[in-house]
């Protein structure tokens, strides 16, 4: 960073040696040459940040897509749901149970379960499914 400083020093001390030799007829183009010159700078670096950072952004995509779905963050996942679920269980039982007694909190319940149950299997789709055995598995049988 600090060659690129000193070489805009350079220009700059140029541009002003140049104005002073020119007088101040040519001022403005002095410094329109100049600012140019840094946005052009200016231009390199931003281009220079963005590419890295598209870089690195495609480099955690990546990496995303090579790690197992659901390892990471599932038990924490299930946890807060959990969690928040039967936080939320109490006010939806007091309001089904106040408006509509017991139907209304049995409906309440099933709700909740339901959410639940549909979670479950949206985190763990082979949670429900079960194994049947054939008649070679069985232990019954020799």
């Amino acid at each position: 960073m600090e060659a690129r400083d000193a070489e805009l020093k350079k220009e700059l001390d140029a541009t002003l040696h140049a104005r002073k030799e020119l007088g101040e007829e040519y001022e403005s183009a002095l410094i329109d040459s100049f600012l140019e010159k840094v946005e052009q700078r200016l231009d390199g670096t931003v281009d220079r940040r963005v590419r890295r950072q598209l870089a690195e952004q495609q480099m955690a995509v990546a990496r995303d897509a090579r790690s197992p779905q659901g390892s990471s963050d599932s038990w924490g996942e299930r946890f807060g749901f959990g969690i928040v679920s039967l936080v939320l269980a109490i006010p939806l039982s007091a309001i089904g149970g106040g408006v509509a007694e017991l139907p209304g909190l049995l409906v309440a319940w099933a709700g909740i379960v339901g959410v639940n149950v549909v979670q479950a299997a949206r985190l763990s789709p082979d949670f429900f499914s079960r194994r049947r055995k054939s008649s070679k598995d069985s232990e019954w049988e020799g």
